[in-house]
């Protein structure tokens, strides 16, 4: 299937968004030092450190299901979306609107270009017809 440019802007979105949790989990373990929100000295928090760590990992894993426009990857993007903008709307009450402003526009962008037709119809095309392909066990 042919990848349209918007699905590969996506990606490369998506990819962004990965960099930053890297960030977030380098910052979390004291390597890198924090520029913008965040305590004003170095500190080490494990736990946060490892949220950021497993939300980089699965940001990855949707880079390359959007880069093979996986149906699955329309569907988890649209949640995940919706999730980060909730986040970012939560800190909005700790923090001040320049620390989110990145998360709050890419998620934003992201989520009115997944939901224009012409992308849903992209990934509509890819979506498995049946319970069988579903399965990996159709014929070929």
């Amino acid at each position: 299937m042919k990848r349209p440019i918007g699905v590969t802007i996506l990606a490369v979105l998506v990819g962004i968004l990965a960099l930053l949790a890297v960030l977030a989990t380098l910052r979390w373990l004291g390597l890198v030092p924090w520029f913008g929100p965040g305590p004003a000295i170095r500190t080490v928090n494990i736990w946060a450190a490892l949220m950021y760590g497993i939300l980089a990992w699965i940001y990855i894993w949707l880079v390359q299901m959007l880069w093979r426009v996986d149906y699955q990857a329309w569907l988890f993007l649209a949640v995940i979306s919706v999730f980060n903008l909730t986040l970012a709307f939560v800190e909005l009450l700790q923090y001040s609107w320049e620390d989110v402003a990145l998360s709050v526009v890419i998620n934003g962008l992201i989520l009115i270009y997944i939901m224009l037709p012409r992308t849903r119809r992209v990934f509509d095309e890819s979506k498995p017809q049946g319970p069988v392909q579903e399965l990996g066990m159709a014929r070929k």
